[in-house]
């Protein structure tokens, strides 16, 4: 994964040129159809997704509560602690997606803890900000 794509990633941006570039090899590209649920209200979260091209609507039971685009991303939460998700989020264009799993965190901590704190301590900023 290049440096520069993550960097253009609200979350990663805080995060210094060394440890991005040592966080870039454990980040996934997904490509997903128009129509794709991304994730489903309830179920529990393991996956960060950052939107590289594309939307996404955000639906809580039936109402559409937010869109996403290009630079957004979710998920975040499921990195820190295992919890159930909030909302449901569907691509309604053809999207390219940066992928960041829980499992892969775990080896990012074991292997490269001070990478991994930094993007904990952005992601609890926005949990609490």
């Amino acid at each position: 994964m290049d440096v520069e794509r993550l960097r253009a990633i609200p979350l990663f941006q805080s995060v210094d040129e060394e440890h991005l570039g040592r966080v870039a090899p454990f980040v996934s590209q997904v490509e997903v159809s128009a129509g794709k649920q991304l994730v489903t209200e309830g179920e529990y979260a393991y996956d960060f997704m950052a939107i590289e091209e594309g939307t996404a609507e955000v639906r809580r039971g039936d109402e559409t509560i937010a869109e996403l685009s290009e630079g957004d991303y979710f998920g975040e939460v499921g990195l820190l602690e295992t919890e159930k998700r909030q909302a449901s989020v569907i691509a309604k264009t053809d999207m390219r997606l940066l992928t960041l799993d829980s499992w892969d965190m775990k080896r990012l901590e074991k292997e490269l803890p001070d990478a991994a704190e930094e993007i904990y301590r952005t992601v609890r900023e926005r949990k609490v900000g």
